[in-house]
């Protein structure tokens, strides 16, 4: 019989708070909280993988990688129904992205955490990872990519953020909108993912890690960028202002980094909207396109960088890379 499978890496929704610190810390396994606090009928023919108890700043791309390949090994010895990745909300949208590019299947993998732990009131945790599961065994799920499913909202990996540092409704896609949402326990759609990205469905052990967010503001220059040329950067995203525009004292540091063919990723420091090389200024968005740089139209930094990790582990090279930035 199929199963669904439930990927337990930790979070808020394991952690209660501590009566001696006064501060919340992971408390619960993965069994306790599938068998405390959700109904017999939801647990059906759902098989529990503890892969870690951690919070959500200790995620790391190379366990990222570790969940792809664990999904992809299950898929690859039999036909489950899907996956429900439960993660901490800081980094969810990182992993959520990482698998949608790095995995090509139209089985349904959805991410879902909570804003809240156990101990709060108003704990959000067992509904998001109701509506997860629902979304997960649905068979309109198929073929939509890896989707985030909060606050019985339902996103597209490529497309959600979390806006709020404190909000039950914090992952939002904010060009777009939701692509659906779960009520009274149906599954309902109202659109496709509006931008379509190349998967590059990779078979690695490794991938390449000595890529670099930048955020620029008022006055960056290129002291930042020299260090980490010096300590042997393999590539850099660069959130930018505005459109895709730069301090013109950063031009010398990119000017190195493509000098020494280490790619550099343009993306707005925006929390909406796309990058376009409109301006010719010195640091204008055509003035770094001339340069080498690439635009990565509407992809968040932290979305751009997982990107570019994955990209340098099959190619560095300018055309391939701007294909798949370049929408």
């Amino acid at each position: 019989m199929k199963k669904l499978y439930m990927i337990f890496t930790g979070g808020t929704i394991s952690m209660k708070i501590d009566d001696e610190t006064h501060s919340v810390k992971p408390a619960l396994s993965a069994k306790e909280i599938m068998n405390n606090f959700l109904k017999p009928e939801i647990n059906v023919n759902t098989e529990v993988i503890e892969f870690s108890e951690i919070p959500s700043p200790s995620m790391t791309p190379d366990m990222m990688l570790e969940i792809s390949k664990l999904i992809k090994k299950i898929i690859k010895e039999e036909d489950p129904i899907g996956f429900v990745v439960i993660h901490g909300t800081d980094t969810l949208e990182e992993t959520a992205f990482f698998l949608d590019t790095a995995i090509e299947t139209d089985h349904p993998i959805i991410l879902t955490g909570s804003m809240k732990s156990s101990s709060d009131l108003g704990f959000d945790g067992i509904n998001n990872l109701v509506s997860a599961i629902l979304v997960a065994r649905s068979t309109k799920s198929r073929g939509r990519g890896v989707l985030v499913v909060m606050n019985d909202q339902i996103n597209a990996a490529s497309e959600v953020t979390k806006s709020n540092t404190l909000t039950l409704d914090t992952f939002k896609s904010l060009d777009y909108g939701p692509l659906g949402i779960v009520d009274n326990h149906e599954v309902h759609y109202h659109r496709l993912v509006t931008v379509v990205r190349n998967k590059l469905d990779l078979d690695i052990d490794e991938i390449v890690q000595n890529v670099h967010l930048i955020k620029s503001c008022a006055g960056s220059d290129s002291l930042v960028m020299n260090f980490l040329i010096d300590q042997g950067a393999d590539g850099f995203v660069i959130e930018a202002l505005g459109r895709g525009n730069v301090p013109p004292k950063m031009i010398p540091g990119i000017e190195r980094a493509l000098d020494k063919n280490i790619p550099v990723i343009i993306c707005s420091r925006c929390p909406s909207g796309r990058t376009l090389d409109s301006y010719g200024y010195v640091g204008g968005g055509k003035f770094l396109t001339d340069m080498g740089c690439i635009m990565a139209s509407s992809l968040s930094g932290q979305k751009s960088r997982i990107l570019l990790m994955l990209a340098l582990t099959k190619s560095s090279e300018h055309d391939f890379l701007k294909g798949l930035f370049t929408l």
